[in-house]
C-alpha cells in the first residue's frame, strides 16, 4: 500500500534537489488531496516553477521515473507566471482543490472573482449538457457517463461555493450539505464502481444510460439557465 505522506515527502526532497531555489510551489490534488483515496487512485501531483521550459519537463520526466507508483503518477506542471494568468472560472477549482506540501498558492486567491465562479459553473454545465446530448446519440457508453458524473460533482461544488461562500473539498461532507437533484447525482458517483456490478445485457445497458444520462441532462439544462442570464 502507498503511504502517501511518505511518498510526497520522497518526493519534494526529488524536485527540490532537481530545481532549487527555481521550485515555487508542490501539491496534491485529486482524491489523495482530499484523503478519498482507493489503492490504485492516482497520484495527481502540482509542480510550479519560477517558469517552464521544455528541458524542464524532459528532466522532470527521467526524476520520476525512478520513483515508486510511477503508473499512478499524473498532474500539472507550470511556470509561476503562466498560473497567475490563467483562466480565472478555472483556476478557482485548481486552487480550491490542491493541498500545499511546499510552498503556497494563496496569491490565486486573490484574482478569482465571484464573476469567475460563477462562469466555472456555467462552463462546466454546458460542457456535461452538450457531452450528456453526444453520448446518448453517438457514443452510448457508460464509462463516458462516469466521468460526466464526475465532472458535475466539480461543479455541484463551484455552484455551492458561489451560493455559500464555502468550499467543500471531501465528497462525504458536501453530501451532507445537498438536497435533490444535487444530492442524487453526488450519491450515484459515489456508487459509480457499483454501475459494473449491474446485468450487462444490451438493454440494461441502454436504460441505464437512458436513466441517469437524463439526471445529468434536466439538471445541466437548469445551470445552464440560471448562470446564462
Amino acid at each position: 500500500m502507498l503511504d502517501i505522506n511518505l511518498w510526497m515527502k520522497d518526493f519534494t526532497e526529488l524536485i527540490k534537489s532537481i530545481f532549487g531555489d527555481r521550485l515555487e510551489f508542490i501539491g496534491l490534488q485529486g482524491s489523495r488531496g482530499r484523503g478519498e483515496a482507493g489503492e490504485h487512485s492516482d497520484i495527481d501531483v502540482v509542480v510550479i516553477l519560477d517558469k517552464l521550459e521544455i528541458a524542464d519537463l524532459e528532466i522532470y520526466d527521467k526524476a520520476i521515473s525512478k520513483l515508486p507508483f510511477r503508473e499512478l503518477i499524473c498532474g500539472f506542471l507550470s511556470g509561476k507566471q503562466e498560473l497567475e494568468h490563467w483562466e480565472k472560472s478555472d483556476l478557482f477549482q485548481f486552487y480550491y482543490d490542491t493541498a500545499p506540501v511546499y510552498g503556497s498558492i494563496d496569491k490565486l486567491a486573490g484574482f478569482i472573482t465571484k464573476e469567475d465562479i460563477g462562469k466555472a459553473v456555467l462552463t462546466g454545465a454546458c460542457n456535461i449538457y452538450h457531452m450528456c446530448v453526444h453520448n446518448i446519440l453517438h457514443e452510448k457508453n457508460l464509462e463516458i457517463l462516469k466521468e460526466l458524473y464526475k465532472s458535475a460533482v466539480f461543479v455541484i461544488q463551484a455552484d455551492y461555493y458561489y451560493r455559500e461562500h464555502v468550499y467543500i473539498k471531501k465528497r462525504a461532507q458536501l453530501l451532507t450539505k445537498l438536497s435533490g437533484e444535487e444530492k442524487r447525482i453526488l450519491k450515484l458517483f459515489m456508487s459509480y464502481s457499483q454501475w459494473e456490478a449491474q446485468p450487462v445485457d444490451e438493454q440494461s445497458k441502454a436504460d441505464e444510460l437512458k436513466q441517469n444520462s437524463e439526471i445529468l441532462l434536466k439538471w445541466s439544462a437548469k445551470l445552464i439557465e440560471k448562470y446564462g442570464r
